[in-house]
């Protein structure tokens, strides 16, 4: 089947807003202390990969858990910013999205870094399968 070139376009421009609008979702969810909400964006499997500073963690239930013990209230957790948001697709159904994080926590130091994520497309959904975080602390 072929599509015109602005198909094509348009297309990558939507996936792009979908995927600006999980990172926004996430962002509000971890904001107002909710982790659960903010794991909603990633895949739900054993195949997400987390990877931070401890190495890889396989898995959406081992990567909540992680962040369960690692923000355990709303002051651990702070106040989440997303900024340089650079949204890569690399095939219909996958994109890469490197940008950098901001924790703002008035009483345990604010934290930050950058992040490269894997995203992809499946039931219709965007979901992060793939995440490699960075702190510069």
């Amino acid at each position: 089947m072929c599509f015109p070139p602005d198909y094509y376009k348009n297309q990558e421009k939507a996936d792009r807003e979908e995927i600006v609008k999980v990172l926004t979702t996430q962002t509000a969810a971890w904001n107002r202390g909710d982790i659960p909400g903010f794991m909603a964006g990633y895949w739900k499997s054993d195949s997400l990969v987390f990877i931070g500073r401890k190495g890889p963690t396989y898995g959406w239930q081992p990567t909540l858990e992680n962040y369960q013990k690692n923000y355990p209230d709303a002051a651990a957790m702070g106040k989440l910013d997303f900024s340089g948001l650079r949204v890569t697709p690399l095939n219909p159904g996958a994109a890469q999205v490197i940008g950098r994080w901001h924790l703002a926590r008035p009483k345990a130091g604010d934290l930050q870094g950058y992040f490269l994520l894997v995203l992809r497309e499946i039931d219709g959904k965007w979901v992060v399968a793939a995440d490699h975080t960075n702190s510069e602390q």
